[in-house]
């Protein structure tokens, strides 16, 4: 099941947070895979996620990978799903990605309880990643795959990183808090 927010929603951190919640196991934290480029605007929504989601959640026990500082790529997907699987066997995985669609779609988050492809816009067959993942659609679909995705504001790619992050630090306090084994410092 697909929920989706709109980046001017004022709700829209509530929304995935509240989503998070019906989707992952009571009381988890969740590892954080944000997969892109720093090379790319328009792919920079995951390694700016993360890099926030990092600041954020520094203090705090919580596995990130894919920073503006070590991004994680669609192509060492393989090598992560391998990693992650071995590293982190009994945690729920939250794959977070840019994505193009219709040009009504621009501006819409997009919560779902399974997988993402990484590359399926751009008519790559790569390895499928995550348990629950959240895209951000950036850029109208085209015939000439990255051409818009190069012509993507930074302004919409940051906003959205913003409501992402706000909704899974939100999850993560409130999951934290419920459970009682850990200790948890004042972050807000």
């Amino acid at each position: 099941m697909d929920y989706s927010f709109n980046l001017y929603n004022s709700l829209a951190s509530d929304g995935i947070c509240l989503t998070l919640k019906r989707l992952l196991p009571p009381n988890s934290v969740p590892v954080i895979l944000c997969i892109g480029s720093d090379l790319s605007v328009g792919d920079s929504l995951g390694p700016v996620t993360g890099t926030k989601l990092k600041e954020k959640l520094k203090n705090l026990n919580c596995f990130i990978y894919g920073t503006l500082a070590k991004p994680i790529t669609a192509h060492e997907i393989k090598y992560m799903n391998e990693f992650l699987r071995a590293t982190h066997p009994d945690s729920t995985i939250i794959a977070i990605d840019a994505a193009v669609g219709t040009a009504g779609d621009i501006g819409l988050l997009k919560v779902s309880d399974r997988w993402l492809a990484p590359g399926s816009g751009a008519n790559k067959k790569l390895s499928k990643v995550g348990d629950v993942s959240i895209i951000g659609i950036v850029a109208e679909k085209s015939v000439f795959n990255y051409s818009l995705f190069s012509a993507t504001r930074l302004n919409i790619v940051y906003k959205m990183a913003d409501i992402i992050c706000d909704g899974i630090c939100s999850y993560v306090f409130e999951s934290l808090q419920n459970n009682q084994t850990f200790d948890i410092p004042n972050l807000r």
